[in-house]
């Protein structure tokens, strides 16, 4: 308990800070809503964009006058947000120790690494569970003036379920890097570069048939939120998918770092 209080603390900075930024980007994008509300021309204007570019950016299909329409074609921007804050959270909450030259410490605490990295995960979870909340809150808020329906609140519950799976595995990937790369610094880029890989992979997909095998490569492609708004359920091949990238990034974790030499 002492550990999870002890990350929650040294993070509440960052966590204050994310919070902010993604309630300023709900609150920017719902007053955008306004020219979209009950608006039929705004879809005609729609119709005429290339239709490759609305795949790309998972606009195709959806009907921007509606609330849930909006929101669906706007998470992308919360999947990259999120999976950013996850994947950095997964990667320092593990090398911070290097990094701020409190290795020793951890060290010499008289618990096992094992409980240690236990703690630590359970911190970022809780993490990952708050921003999502915050999310979802800012979103519920801002949309209250516009009178969202029973569509909408079942829509913005299977998102929030899509986000948090999101967050779990790049969580586990960034942990994992972290504890197999012995520079401190080479985790969160590298952690980094695969989130946007995968997001420009999903682009990709997005543009042409051709690599459409690339889907399984990439999360961003596993919960799409204009499936989730069309069919209302997260499709089962992506949560197993899902379900094995975040049990091997964490038994990797698990069983890599504690055997690790740390640097001091």
């Amino acid at each position: 308990m002492n550990i999870i209080k002890r990350e929650l603390r040294s993070h509440l900075r960052s966590l204050l800070i994310w919070c902010g930024s993604i309630i300023a980007l709900i609150a920017i994008m719902m007053s955008e809503y306004e020219a979209f509300y009950d608006n039929p021309e705004m879809s005609t204007v729609l119709d005429a964009m290339p239709k490759a570019l609305m795949v790309a950016f998972s606009m195709a299909g959806a009907n921007l006058t509606t609330l849930s329409g909006f929101v669906s074609m706007a998470s992308v921007y919360f999947y990259i947000m999120l999976g950013i804050f996850a994947v950095i959270i997964g990667s320092s909450i593990i090398s911070k120790e290097e990094r701020d030259k409190t290795a020793e410490f951890f060290l010499t605490l008289p618990v096992s690494r094992e409980r240690v990295l236990f703690g630590k995960l359970i911190a970022a979870i809780i993490n990952c569970i708050l921003v999502n909340a915050v999310t979802a809150a800012s979103l519920i808020v801002c949309a209250a003036r516009y009178k969202p329906d029973h569509e909408f609140f079942s829509f913005m519950g299977l998102l929030m379920l899509a986000l948090f799976i999101l967050q779990l595995i790049f969580l586990s990937v960034g942990m994992f890097l972290a504890a197999i790369l012995k520079r401190y610094k080479q985790s969160g880029y590298y952690s980094i570069a695969i989130l946007f890989g995968a997001y420009i992979i999903s682009i990709t997909i997005g543009l042409t048939d051709k690599v459409d095998f690339l889907k399984y490569a990439t999360p961003f492609k596993y919960f799409e939120a204009q499936y989730l708004l069309n069919h209302g359920e997260l499709e089962v091949k992506y949560l197993i998918i899902s379900a094995v990238i975040i049990a091997a990034g964490l038994f990797g974790t698990f069983y890599i770092y504690p055997k690790r030499d740390l640097h001091i």
